[in-house]
């Protein structure tokens, strides 16, 4: 049963208010989990890569080749992470490729549809 006018005004100020109360909290609500993290991932490696960086420059400075070597591994391993990351991430309002090889994916529901399930299962279990 859909919405009356009435109601659904009222879902979109209580949506409007959430936003405008707590604008993180209610993107967070909305966020796609998988693009959170791969995102973090790529961030993860890029910081990778700089600590790489630093080993190679204080192996050079030290004199060790194996500090210098094992700067400039971590240097490429990160940067091996950081570019397929970044290939992986979908893109917004994309499906990831192979997420629905093994089970079927299921949409993300937004804030509104949420509250509108929410205020139907009320209605329904006070009869109306």
């Amino acid at each position: 049963m859909p919405l009356s006018e009435h109601e659904q005004r009222m879902l979109e100020q209580m949506e409007r208010a959430l936003y405008a109360e707590d604008p993180k909290f209610a993107s967070a609500l909305e966020g796609n989990g998988l693009r959170t993290y791969t995102r973090r991932r790529v961030y993860q490696a890029v910081a990778g890569f700089l600590v790489g960086i630093a080993l190679l420059m204080a192996g050079m400075v030290a004199q060790l080749i194996w500090i210098s070597v094992v700067g400039f591994l971590v240097m490429l391993g990160c940067a091996v992470l950081a570019v397929t990351g970044w290939r992986k991430a979908p893109k917004p309002g994309e499906t990831p490729k192979g997420h629905t090889a093994r089970r079927p994916a299921r949409r993300k529901r937004t804030v509104m549809e949420r509250i509108e399930d929410r205020w139907q299962r009320r209605r329904d279990e006070q009869g109306h």
